[in-house]
């Protein structure tokens, strides 16, 4: 063991010399390795900022929720057979609410786009949600400042709202929002409350949850009409009820509801957030794989760099590795030697490649897109940087390791 650490510390000392000698070389060849590094770290960073943003927004949408609706979230196959459903109606709903349980929570919902405005400030294709004041109970979302929707609200079709903190940013600035009228499509409502942040799931066509305004869903009916709607419902599971088994017995009301016979199929869906996140996993998984490979490109083109490198440092060094062999270097000592510039090689353009990712993650985050760091992928962006030295240096390592010591001391 004493020997193997004698070897190892001589081969070092002998390999960091070289590098130190050619420093200029040295640089030139981390190139390579500096830009797949970044590459690489920048695109998991970028997936890694993304998925947890969506898992954080899908989050506030509650686990433990069904939501029934027309079409459902997730499908294969034709949308024709989807298309000619029913929309589900506030009678619907109403008739869901009696065959279940008095205490049972259901909020039905329905979405449209207005353009909204406040003094001079106009932003169109903004997200308005019908809902009621059970909407609190079906996801985490609360008010920041201010109340959430009322059960007057709804009943008296009042023309109040509770706008999300970036309309509140993008509407009134520094001004305080509260008890303010603004104008959505054609109708004027009050300001009465401002949802806490919640974050973004618009990375794939899902909602921006803080652009959002919520309105009383009879209101919205009065106002923007409920012909032709997707109408949602969400139902949130009872207590201590699973939620697989309290699907069965919801897709069994709902049939009640549309009046289904049991040779029918069902026209209308029930939606869990489990799904959503399972495609999205999928999705994300595909990108992040594709971009890798792309990227990676980049660190195999850096690998052959360092090979060839390393092959003309060999080639250089043949009379002086003769001369180790003469007085008794081992193979593996000379394999060790070479093993270990090549890697540091590596590893110096890993490190430098990691602080270049650390700062286009950080503008890919302030400009485009949320993005972060985890030490998982400083580990794994060190970890290659040095399996790529290890795997472009070992030829050139094992034919200097087998190099004859006559032939390397006759070398010119």
């Amino acid at each position: 063991m004493k020997r193997l650490l004698i070897e190892f510390s001589e081969s070092a000392r002998i390999a960091f010399g070289a590098l130190r000698a050619n420093k200029s070389r040295g640089v030139l060849t981390t190139l390579g390795i500096i830009i797949g590094i970044v590459g690489v770290v920048s695109t998991m960073t970028a997936a890694n900022g993304i998925s947890n943003s969506f898992q954080e927004s899908v989050s506030s949408l509650g686990a433990d929720v069904l939501y029934v609706s027309r079409i459902p979230w997730v499908f294969t196959g034709n949308f024709g057979s989807f298309r000619n459903r029913p929309n589900l109606t506030l009678e619907d709903v109403e008739d869901l609410r009696q065959q279940l349980p008095p205490d049972q929570i259901v909020n039905p919902s329905v979405q449209t786009e207005r353009s909204v405005k406040f003094g001079s400030v106009e932003i169109s294709g903004i997200d308005i949600i019908g809902t009621t004041e059970k909407q609190t109970l079906v996801s985490t979302g609360v008010p920041e400042v201010g109340r959430f929707l009322t059960a007057f609200d709804v009943q008296y079709k009042r023309y109040v709202c509770v706008i999300g903190t970036t309309m509140r940013e993008r509407l009134f600035g520094s001004e305080n929002p509260m008890f303010k009228t603004i104008r959505i499509g054609r109708s004027d409502f009050r300001v009465v409350g401002v949802m806490e942040k919640q974050g973004s799931a618009g990375f794939f066509g899902g909602p921006d949850f803080d652009s959002q305004i919520f309105v009383p869903i009879t209101s919205f009916v009065r106002s923007f009409g409920s012909a032709n709607r997707d109408l949602n419902v969400a139902v949130k599971a009872p207590a201590g009820v699973a939620l697989d088994v309290f699907e069965y017995e919801l897709m069994g009301e709902m049939r009640k509801v549309r009046k289904l016979t049991p040779t029918q199929t069902e026209n209308f869906a029930i939606n869990r957030m489990d799904s959503l996140v399972a495609m999205f996993n999928n999705i994300m998984g595909v990108v992040v794989l594709v971009g890798v490979l792309i990227t990676g490109m980049s660190l195999f083109v850096g690998g052959i760099g360092v090979m060839n490198i390393m092959f003309v440092s060999v080639t250089e060094r043949t009379r002086e590795i003769g001369i180790r062999k003469a007085i008794g270097a081992r193979r593996r000592a000379i394999l060790t030697q070479f093993l270990l510039e090549s890697s540091t090689i590596c590893l110096i353009g890993g490190a430098l490649g990691l602080l270049l990712a650390l700062a286009v993650t950080a503008a890919i985050n302030k400009f485009l897109i949320p993005a972060s760091v985890s030490p998982s992928i400083v580990i794994l962006a060190l970890t290659v940087a040095a399996g790529v030295g290890v795997i472009a240096g070992f030829v050139p390592a094992l034919r200097a390791a087998r190099l004859d010591p006559v032939e390397a001391l006759r070398y010119e």
